[in-house]
Protein backbone atom coordinates (compact mmCIF):
# COMPACT_ATOMS: atom_id res chain seq x y z
CA UNK A 1 0.00 0.00 0.00
CA UNK A 2 1.03 3.63 -0.14
CA UNK A 3 0.87 6.24 2.61
CA UNK A 4 0.45 9.90 1.78
CA UNK A 5 1.07 13.09 3.63
CA UNK A 6 -1.94 15.38 3.98
CA UNK A 7 -2.01 18.37 1.60
CA UNK A 8 -0.36 21.52 2.88
CA UNK A 9 1.03 20.30 6.19
CA UNK A 10 3.74 18.19 7.75
CA UNK A 11 2.70 14.64 8.50
CA UNK A 12 4.63 12.33 10.87
CA UNK A 13 5.07 8.76 9.64
CA UNK A 14 7.14 6.53 11.90
CA UNK A 15 10.61 8.15 12.02
CA UNK A 16 10.14 10.26 8.90
CA UNK A 17 8.15 13.22 7.71
CA UNK A 18 6.40 14.00 4.47
CA UNK A 19 5.09 17.29 3.23
CA UNK A 20 2.38 17.45 0.57
CA UNK A 21 1.71 20.60 -1.42
CA UNK A 22 -1.31 21.67 -3.42
CA UNK A 23 0.54 23.65 -6.10
CA UNK A 24 4.06 23.39 -7.50
CA UNK A 25 6.66 22.06 -5.06
CA UNK A 26 9.87 24.03 -4.72
CA UNK A 27 13.28 22.52 -5.33
CA UNK A 28 13.90 22.59 -1.58
CA UNK A 29 10.63 20.77 -0.83
CA UNK A 30 11.40 18.05 -3.37
CA UNK A 31 14.90 17.46 -2.03
CA UNK A 32 13.70 17.45 1.58
CA UNK A 33 11.03 14.89 0.71
CA UNK A 34 13.52 12.56 -0.98
CA UNK A 35 15.92 12.92 1.96
CA UNK A 36 13.06 11.88 4.29
CA UNK A 37 12.18 8.82 2.18
CA UNK A 38 9.18 10.20 0.27
CA UNK A 39 8.55 10.71 -3.45
CA UNK A 40 6.09 12.96 -5.36
CA UNK A 41 3.07 12.02 -7.45
CA UNK A 42 0.39 14.25 -8.95
CA UNK A 43 -2.90 12.62 -7.96
CA UNK A 44 -6.40 14.04 -7.48
CA UNK A 45 -5.38 17.54 -8.45
CA UNK A 46 -2.41 18.11 -6.16
CA UNK A 47 1.19 17.01 -5.91
CA UNK A 48 1.64 14.94 -2.77
CA UNK A 49 4.56 13.06 -1.28
CA UNK A 50 4.14 9.34 -0.76
CA UNK A 51 5.85 6.19 0.45
CA UNK A 52 5.14 2.56 -0.38
CA UNK A 53 4.89 -0.06 2.32
CA UNK A 54 6.81 -2.23 1.70
CA UNK A 55 9.46 -0.20 -0.13
CA UNK A 56 11.42 -1.77 -2.98
CA UNK A 57 15.12 -1.45 -3.64
CA UNK A 58 17.61 -3.12 -5.96
CA UNK A 59 20.59 -4.32 -3.90
CA UNK A 60 23.56 -3.18 -5.93
CA UNK A 61 25.54 -6.25 -4.90
CA UNK A 62 22.57 -8.55 -5.56
CA UNK A 63 21.62 -7.39 -9.04
CA UNK A 64 21.15 -10.13 -11.59
CA UNK A 65 20.41 -10.07 -15.29
CA UNK A 66 17.96 -12.78 -16.40
CA UNK A 67 19.40 -15.10 -19.02
CA UNK A 68 16.78 -14.14 -21.60
CA UNK A 69 17.55 -10.45 -21.13
CA UNK A 70 21.28 -11.02 -21.36
CA UNK A 71 20.80 -12.95 -24.61
CA UNK A 72 18.50 -10.29 -26.09
CA UNK A 73 20.92 -7.48 -25.30
CA UNK A 74 23.73 -9.39 -27.01
CA UNK A 75 21.62 -9.85 -30.13
CA UNK A 76 20.28 -6.28 -30.28
CA UNK A 77 22.83 -3.97 -28.68
CA UNK A 78 21.70 -0.47 -27.77
CA UNK A 79 23.74 2.67 -27.44
CA UNK A 80 23.53 3.94 -23.86
CA UNK A 81 23.72 7.66 -23.16
CA UNK A 82 23.41 9.64 -19.93
CA UNK A 83 21.60 12.98 -19.63
CA UNK A 84 21.49 13.74 -23.35
CA UNK A 85 17.69 13.69 -23.68
CA UNK A 86 16.34 14.13 -20.15
CA UNK A 87 13.27 16.12 -21.19
CA UNK A 88 12.35 13.56 -23.84
CA UNK A 89 12.66 10.68 -21.37
CA UNK A 90 10.41 12.45 -18.86
CA UNK A 91 7.89 13.23 -21.60
CA UNK A 92 7.80 9.57 -22.70
CA UNK A 93 7.42 8.35 -19.12
CA UNK A 94 4.47 10.70 -18.64
CA UNK A 95 2.41 9.16 -21.43
CA UNK A 96 -0.66 7.21 -20.24
CA UNK A 97 0.40 4.11 -22.16
CA UNK A 98 3.24 3.60 -19.67
CA UNK A 99 1.14 4.24 -16.56
CA UNK A 100 2.46 7.78 -16.34
CA UNK A 101 -0.78 9.49 -15.31
CA UNK A 102 0.83 10.50 -12.00
CA UNK A 103 3.58 12.33 -13.90
CA UNK A 104 1.64 15.45 -14.82
CA UNK A 105 3.10 18.32 -16.88
CA UNK A 106 3.66 20.40 -13.73
CA UNK A 107 5.44 17.52 -11.98
CA UNK A 108 7.50 16.97 -15.13
CA UNK A 109 8.48 20.64 -14.90
CA UNK A 110 9.59 20.04 -11.31
CA UNK A 111 11.82 17.17 -12.43
CA UNK A 112 13.28 19.36 -15.16
CA UNK A 113 14.16 21.91 -12.48
CA UNK A 114 15.86 19.14 -10.50
CA UNK A 115 17.75 18.16 -13.64
CA UNK A 116 18.85 21.73 -14.29
CA UNK A 117 20.10 21.88 -10.69
CA UNK A 118 22.10 18.66 -11.14
CA UNK A 119 19.92 16.31 -9.07
CA UNK A 120 17.84 14.46 -11.68
CA UNK A 121 19.32 12.30 -14.43
CA UNK A 122 18.35 10.11 -17.35
CA UNK A 123 19.75 6.84 -18.63
CA UNK A 124 18.84 6.44 -22.30
CA UNK A 125 18.79 3.55 -24.78
CA UNK A 126 19.29 4.60 -28.38
CA UNK A 127 19.02 2.52 -31.55
CA UNK A 128 19.75 3.71 -35.09
CA UNK A 129 19.92 7.28 -33.84
CA UNK A 130 16.50 7.16 -32.12
CA UNK A 131 15.65 7.30 -28.43
CA UNK A 132 13.84 3.99 -27.87
CA UNK A 133 13.93 3.52 -24.10
CA UNK A 134 15.16 4.96 -20.86
CA UNK A 135 14.57 5.87 -17.26
CA UNK A 136 15.05 8.89 -15.06
CA UNK A 137 15.62 9.40 -11.36
CA UNK A 138 16.98 11.59 -8.61
CA UNK A 139 20.47 11.36 -7.11
CA UNK A 140 21.25 12.59 -3.59
CA UNK A 141 24.48 11.65 -1.87
CA UNK A 142 24.88 7.94 -2.59
CA UNK A 143 21.13 7.45 -3.16
CA UNK A 144 19.58 7.03 -6.59
CA UNK A 145 15.81 6.71 -6.79
CA UNK A 146 14.35 5.55 -10.10
CA UNK A 147 11.11 7.37 -10.89
CA UNK A 148 9.86 5.88 -14.14
CA UNK A 149 11.00 4.17 -17.32
CA UNK A 150 9.71 3.55 -20.84
CA UNK A 151 10.47 1.57 -23.96
CA UNK A 152 9.43 1.88 -27.58
CA UNK A 153 11.09 -1.32 -28.79
CA UNK A 154 11.57 -4.64 -27.06
CA UNK A 155 14.32 -4.78 -24.43
CA UNK A 156 15.19 -1.07 -24.69
CA UNK A 157 13.95 -0.53 -21.13
CA UNK A 158 15.92 -3.54 -19.95
CA UNK A 159 19.03 -2.11 -21.60
CA UNK A 160 18.62 1.15 -19.68
CA UNK A 161 17.95 -0.75 -16.45
CA UNK A 162 21.06 -2.91 -16.77
CA UNK A 163 23.15 0.11 -17.72
CA UNK A 164 21.87 2.02 -14.69
CA UNK A 165 23.10 -0.71 -12.36
CA UNK A 166 26.56 -0.74 -13.95
CA UNK A 167 26.74 3.06 -13.79
CA UNK A 168 25.67 3.26 -10.13
CA UNK A 169 28.25 0.67 -9.11
CA UNK A 170 30.99 2.41 -11.09
CA UNK A 171 30.16 5.80 -9.55
CA UNK A 172 30.05 4.53 -5.96
CA UNK A 173 26.32 4.74 -5.17
CA UNK A 174 25.11 2.74 -2.21
CA UNK A 175 21.30 2.65 -2.46
CA UNK A 176 19.03 2.18 -5.48
CA UNK A 177 15.37 2.82 -4.77
CA UNK A 178 12.70 1.60 -7.20
CA UNK A 179 9.72 2.34 -4.89
CA UNK A 180 7.62 -0.77 -5.61
CA UNK A 181 8.44 -4.32 -6.68
CA UNK A 182 6.92 -5.75 -9.83
CA UNK A 183 7.25 -9.27 -11.26
CA UNK A 184 9.61 -7.78 -13.84
CA UNK A 185 11.97 -6.05 -11.38
CA UNK A 186 11.90 -9.10 -9.11
CA UNK A 187 13.70 -10.95 -11.89
CA UNK A 188 16.57 -8.48 -11.50
CA UNK A 189 16.82 -8.95 -7.74
CA UNK A 190 14.37 -6.36 -6.36
CA UNK A 191 13.94 -6.62 -2.60
CA UNK A 192 11.11 -5.42 -0.34
CA UNK A 193 12.02 -3.71 2.93
CA UNK A 194 10.03 -1.78 5.51
CA UNK A 195 9.68 2.01 5.25
CA UNK A 196 11.62 2.34 8.52
CA UNK A 197 14.50 0.24 7.14
CA UNK A 198 14.41 2.22 3.91
CA UNK A 199 14.75 5.51 5.77
CA UNK A 200 17.65 4.07 7.78
CA UNK A 201 19.41 3.22 4.52
CA UNK A 202 18.62 6.64 3.10
CA UNK A 203 20.24 8.34 6.09
CA UNK A 204 23.34 6.22 5.58
CA UNK A 205 23.43 6.95 1.83
CA UNK A 206 23.12 10.68 2.41
CA UNK A 207 26.25 10.67 4.54
CA UNK A 208 28.35 9.81 1.49
CA UNK A 209 28.71 11.39 -1.91
CA UNK A 210 28.70 10.11 -5.47
CA UNK A 211 28.77 11.98 -8.76
CA UNK A 212 26.26 10.69 -11.28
Amino acid sequence: MWVTAAPGRSFPRHAGYGVAVSLNPSLEELLAAYAAGWFPMDIDGHIGFYEFDPRAIIPLDGFRVPRSVRRALREDPFEIRMDTAFNAVVAECGLPRDGGEWLSPRLADAYRALHDAGFAHSVEAWFAGRLVGGLFGVALGQLFTSESMFHRVADAGNAAFVATHAHLVERGFGLWDIQMTSPHTARFGALDISPAEYRRRVRSALQGSAAF
